[in-house]
Order: structure tokens, then C-alpha cells, then sequence
């Protein structure tokens, strides 16, 4: 199997951290941007999109900072992925910050998945 390469993707939005974190450590809040439906058990997240679904675990999250998901795909790897809320220290702009992987091939259709993805929640929040 070959290795995927690990690429990050910054996203400025203008929101406030807390409410962003919502978006992206709840269920209700990552199905109104992420997925069409996302379900949670424990650790335990499904994500679902029209006839498809797909299981990830919650590694880690930090209230108002972070969230980190593994697909249940990717379990015996080390591949993740992360979005991290980070606050400019100077100017306060509010960026999102992705961190995923991706095969060779694939690369430039995942981080397009990713700008139209984070456009649905700029959309959603009203920051566009």
C-alpha cells in the first residue's frame, strides 16, 4: 500500500472560536457543514452522506481549539484528520487550519473537497 502525503489547508473565517467549536466537535453542528447527517456514540462518529457512510473515531479534541478524527478505514495507520480553530495573536483574524492525508493522486481533488466543505460552513455560519 503506498503512504498518503500529509498536507495542511489554512481557512480564514470570521467567527467567533467558541461558536466555531461547536461546528466542528458536535454532531449537530458538523451536519449542517460536514455531512448530511452525523451520529455520535461515545467516540464513535458516523458520518452520512446521501446513499454512503463512513465511521471515524474521535482521537482528541480541546474545547475551543480542536478536533481529531481517524476513519475507521485508516485504523491500523496513522493518518487522521484535524481542524484546529487559531486566533492571530496580533490582528485576531480566526483561521480554520485542516490537516489531513491524501494519496498522491488524489491531492488536489481532496483539498478542493476541503475549500468547498469549509465553504459550506462559512456559508452556514454567515462568513462569507
Amino acid at each position: 500500500m503506498s503512504s498518503k502525503i500529509k498536507y495542511e489547508l489554512e481557512f480564514i473565517i470570521h467567527a467567533s472560536p467558541q461558536m466555531l467549536y461547536n461546528y466542528i466537535s458536535s454532531p449537530s453542528g458538523l451536519s449542517e457543514w460536514f455531512a448530511d447527517n452525523v451520529n455520535s456514540r461515545g467516540e464513535l462518529y458516523t458520518f452520512i452522506w446521501d446513499d454512503s457512510e463512513e465511521q471515524a473515531k474521535l482521537l482528541s479534541k480541546k474545547n475551543n481549539e480542536k478536533v481529531r478524527f481517524q476513519w475507521l478505514d485508516d485504523e491500523d495507520e496513522d493518518y487522521f484528520f484535524e481542524i484546529r480553530i487559531q486566533v492571530d495573536e496580533i490582528t485576531k483574524d480566526v483561521s480554520l487550519m485542516v490537516t489531513d492525508f491524501s494519496d498522491d493522486d488524489e491531492l488536489e481533488e481532496n483539498k478542493m473537497l476541503w475549500e468547498n466543505t469549509i465553504g459550506n460552513l462559512k456559508h452556514v455560519i454567515g462568513s462569507v
